[in-house]
């Protein structure tokens, strides 16, 4: 198999769709940002893989079937293909934060799957997300890159970044923005 050279992992509740505090429970309440759709269409034109890495302890919770969550998945994924892009794949952690599983961001699990998988060179690797546990997720993995971007439900995940020991590589309003830094910094 050949190694993915170009691969962007993208979180997807706070980055691709709006997020909520009662959780993303059905395709009713799934809203894409503002330009996340034609963020990913651009970065599958320049050549990228876009690969989603998400928490999802809604289903663990019970607030969500496994067959929603496809659902759900599977509408997004078409609804970016109809605007031209693509999403090559999706990996989620369906556990509950005190589970300690190696999957729930901010562990690398979920990356770590793609790259087995896909056979991905993480070092070449941009991780996008609107989290602390994003970024890290993306550090501890080993990605060449990570991106914050400030569309989730967070207004203050900046400076909760600031006084982490790790930092961003980039900060963007969005996934729009955050795609065009990607494509004009590829390496």
């Amino acid at each position: 198999m050949d190694m993915l050279k170009k691969v962007v992992f993208l979180d997807r509740d706070g980055t691709i769709n709006l997020d909520s505090a009662d959780y993303i429970k059905s395709r009713s309440e799934f809203d894409f940002i503002p330009g996340s759709i034609e963020a990913i269409r651009n970065l599958t034109a320049n050549g990228f893989a876009s690969i989603v890495i998400t928490n999802q302890s809604a289903l663990a919770r019970k607030f969500i079937t496994p067959e929603e969550l496809d659902a759900i998945h599977a509408m997004m994924c078409r609804a970016v293909a109809s605007g031209g892009g693509k999403i090559a794949d999706i990996f989620f952690c369906p556990h509950m934060p005190d589970e300690r599983c190696e999957c729930r961001k901010p562990a690398p699990g979920l990356i770590h799957q793609a790259r087995q998988k896909y056979n991905i060179e993480l070092a070449n690797s941009i991780m996008v997300g609107d989290n602390v546990k994003d970024i890290a997720c993306g550090r501890n993995a080993g990605c060449g890159r990570t991106v914050l971007v400030k569309s989730g439900k967070d207004p203050d995940v900046e400076n909760k970044l600031k006084k982490r020991p790790i930092s961003a590589d980039f900060v963007a309003g969005n996934l729009l923005e955050a795609s065009e830094w990607i494509i004009a910094n590829r390496t």
